[in-house]
């Protein structure tokens, strides 16, 4: 009797598994074509849209200002860990604090990606709320944040933020040139865009290399979060699995009204802080969610609090201090908790009915309908944006490198975070990759995707590998030393030059440039003298 009892409850762990992976996969199966979709369109707008440009239209807190770092944050990836190092490095660049914050919300929340999955997954109402609750949180933001972090705690957040990137730059590079108290180095995010980006916009989206752009950060996009989509499918699918609904329903008041409405609409973020699930892995858990009984504004503040999880009030405690990311917390609660009430009360208002409760969140079987067909040529289409990274053009400068810890793609001149090791330097797409690496360079070291700049100093001796730049010794300018013809040899030393005027120039008087070189991505240096001799 006890032997049957044991291989009873084997059995029905084993069908647990097993109907909850099904449950992660055929949610995955649902949206693959709107996931591809909308890593592809990020892609090519972040391939496209100048970083610099961004950061100069960021200057204050007035309605207009915070409509254009909505649209920026909406264009830009939807990695939270990314969009928080990016609000940091426009900040401490001289954004306002508001803007950068507006910024990082809009990043995460108002992405096409987290629509067309929503839609998919739950419900139309809930992409269209993702929108509407979006506004009304940035508006919140914008008038309540101003006034509860002073403008006294601000400034000084700032200069630690900058003094902090500069003692890391000296610490990882002692040849590292820091500018006027703007953090230069750490935090690469210089005033002027680079070459690439003062082409006319037409051109760029007219050539190879441009595309060849958009496909490496779609492509570094998907392997950037991928961790944080296979937890948030198979997690959901385990709960939609295993979990009863009486046990949701325990959880969430229900059947009080108004009362219900806000307690399900505080309690949404506290689950989204111990999920520890961002970006668009949150959707899954929110469609079980939805499934298990929580109301139509909890689902919304539980989406819009993907940027309060642990892991992320760690960083802001690092980046700001205690002080302001503990009124940074209180203040997104309550302004991601109103936004999901006022969303619910909205849509009864104007009669937008709840969408249904359905009993299984996805059909676990496949069939021959518009989904198959659309995640066909998602993967045909994906297929061709992985060949045009593997294919693209590399000569010339080289405006982007791979973060060797999470695969994002990320601009030489605007990255967050960098270090150097064994002579060259590595680039980070925020400080928490970069305190991962440090942690354990080792096990990231020897990717062999991760773009490094040789250091001006050592010997050409060797083969040089294709990915690895060097810097100009005259311009600052990054070169592709397998790329590039005009060489220079000098007391056994290598140099590289992006055109023959800078090597005819360094060979006149050499001693004039073997000063420490700055850091990649500084190209305002001799930029004068550079455009002199072209």
């Amino acid at each position: 009797m006890a032997r049957a009892e044991s291989k009873g409850l084997i059995v029905g762990f084993f069908s647990g598994v097993w109907h909850g992976l099904d449950e992660a996969f055929f949610m995955f199966w649902e949206t693959l074509w709107a996931l591809v979709l909308g890593f592809a369109l990020s892609g090519a707008v972040q391939a496209f849209v100048s970083r610099g440009e961004m950061r100069k239209a960021l200057g204050d807190h007035s309605p207009k200002t915070l409509a254009k770092s909505s649209f920026f944050g909406a264009i830009s990836s939807s990695c939270s860990y990314a969009a928080s190092a990016l609000a940091k490095s426009l900040f401490s660049r001289g954004a306002d604090f508001t803007a950068s914050i507006v910024f990082m919300i809009a990043s995460t929340n108002l992405v096409v990606e987290l629509g067309i999955v929503l839609w998919l997954l739950i419900g139309w109402q809930f992409a269209l709320a993702e929108f509407v609750g979006g506004a009304i949180m940035i508006a919140l933001l914008g008038f309540v944040l101003p006034r509860v972090i002073p403008e006294s705690w601000i400034a000084p957040a700032r200069d630690r933020l900058n003094a902090e990137n500069d003692a890391s730059v000296d610490a990882s590079n002692p040849h590292a040139q820091h500018g006027h108290g703007h953090g230069d180095g750490h935090d690469q995010t210089d005033d002027e865009s680079g070459p690439a980006e003062q082409l006319p916009l037409r051109t760029r989206m007219r050539s190879r290399k441009g595309w060849g752009d958009a496909a490496g950060y779609t492509v570094s996009d998907v392997t950037m979060i991928r961790k944080e989509l296979v937890i948030g499918f198979v997690v959901a699918g385990f709960l939609t699995a295993l979990v009863p609904n009486a046990f949701w329903q325990s959880l969430f008041l229900t059947g009080h009204g108004f009362l219900s409405s806000l307690e399900n609409v505080v309690l949404g973020p506290f689950l989204a802080i111990i999920s520890f699930v961002c970006s668009v892995g949150n959707v899954p858990l929110a469609a079980a969610l939805w499934q298990g009984g929580i109301s139509f504004g909890g689902v919304v503040s539980f989406v819009f609090a993907d940027l309060i999880t642990l892991p992320l009030l760690f960083i802001y405690r690092k980046y700001f201090g205690t002080a302001i990311t503990l009124r940074l917390l209180g203040t997104f609660w309550a302004t991601m908790s109103i936004a999901g009430l006022a969303v619910e009360y909205l849509f009864k208002a104007v009669s937008i009915p709840d969408p249904p409760r359905p009993t299984m969140i996805v059909p676990t079987r496949f069939s021959w309908d518009y989904t198959a067909i659309l995640n066909i040529v998602a993967l045909f289409g994906f297929a061709v944006l992985y060949w045009l990274y593997r294919h693209r053009d590399t000569s010339g400068p080289q405006r982007y490198a791979k973060d060797p810890v999470c695969g994002m793609q990320i601009e030489i001149a605007h990255a967050p975070a960098s270090r150097q090791r064994d002579g060259h330097t590595l680039y980070f797409c925020s400080d928490h990759c970069a305190r991962r690496f440090d942690a354990e360079p080792a096990k990231f070291v020897d990717v062999p995707s991760a773009t490094t700049e040789s250091d001006p100093g050592t010997t050409g001796a060797g083969p040089v590998m294709t990915g690895q730049v060097a810097t100009d010794p005259v311009c600052g300018m990054t070169v592709d030393p397998s790329a590039t013809d005009h060489v220079a040899d000098l007391d056994g030393q290598r140099y590289w030059f992006c055109s023959a005027g800078c090597r005819q120039t360094f060979l006149t008087d050499p001693a004039r440039f073997l000063a420490p070189q700055p850091v990649p991505g500084n190209t305002n240096r001799n930029v004068e003298e550079h455009h002199g001799h072209h």
